[in-house]
């Protein structure tokens, strides 16, 4: 921009690319219309701000939920968290709360500046001032949710027996298809037969994991005494094995993936 004037570039024969190298700058502007009036970098990071908000919203309100007396999976350092102004006995998790208040704040930024790029017409116009304030506060609010989002992870309490207790066998039912599966039937007619054998339980009364051999016999004979197997949960979780998938050794290589993107980060911002 600074050989671009106010529109039209520079009378003068100045050399661009002397300029940009003895400024250190990695290109010059190919357009001096689109050089002063152009803010879609300033757009991408508001979008980017805005999207990292709601993704972090959705994470906060996930243990917001789960750090309830109703589920009591996580519990939040004191650090981020505080006591009600009422009840002395209650806990409340305003870090998270604030973190989901503030992408509200971050998409809001993204799109008043939208709206006022919408209207103006081509080359300066003093409208664009506005970008200052929307990429400002959206960076700093960034900063400040990075940081408490971080905390709250690093203090968080988990309680993996808790999560143990909340199991139930109708959860597997998924996994009555998937043995139907590796006996030889299409998904289609083994979600159809899982199906069935969730509702003869109901109409029994009883959990599925209780239907008797002749009970499961009735719906398919394909089912053996093997399918008692299915009502173990630590294989359940094991069998999604492929990449992405939550095993633990998945988990695990997802874990080193990104361990390994993040020194490629550092290094990167080293040179």
């Amino acid at each position: 921009m600074f050989s671009s004037g106010a529109l039209a570039g520079n009378p003068f024969d100045i050399d661009r690319e002397f300029l940009r190298e003895e400024l250190h700058m990695e290109s010059i502007s190919m357009n001096s219309l689109d050089a002063v009036s152009d803010r879609d970098f300033i757009a991408e990071f508001l979008f980017w701000g805005s999207l990292l908000g709601v993704h972090l919203s959705r994470w906060a309100e996930d243990l917001i939920l789960y750090s309830t007396k109703e589920f009591n999976f996580v519990t939040l350092s004191d650090a981020y968290s505080t006591g009600s102004s009422l009840m002395p006995q209650k806990k409340n998790s305003d870090s998270l709360e604030l973190i989901r208040g503030r992408a509200g704040r971050l998409y809001g930024n993204c799109t008043s500046f939208m709206m006022a790029l919408k209207g103006i017409p081509s080359t300066y116009n003093k409208d664009l001032q506005e970008d200052k304030e929307a990429m400002f506060d959206t960076y700093d609010t960034i900063c400040a949710v990075l940081q408490i989002a971080t905390g709250v992870l690093s203090t968080l309490k988990i309680h993996p027996d808790k999560m143990e207790g909340a199991l139930s066998p109708d959860m597997l039912a998924t996994d009555i298809a998937y043995y139907l599966v590796r006996k030889g039937l299409p998904f289609r007619e083994a979600h159809g037969m899982a199906g069935l054998c969730i509702a003869l339980a109901e109409k029994q009364g009883i959990s599925v994991s209780q239907l008797s051999l002749k009970d499961f016999h009735s719906v398919s004979p394909l089912f053996d005494d093997d399918v008692t197997k299915v009502w173990d949960y630590a294989n359940s979780v094991e069998q999604y094995k492929a990449t992405g998938g939550t095993s633990k050794s998945s988990v695990e290589g997802q874990i080193a993936h990104l361990e390994s993107w993040l020194a490629e980060v550092a290094k990167s911002q080293e040179k």
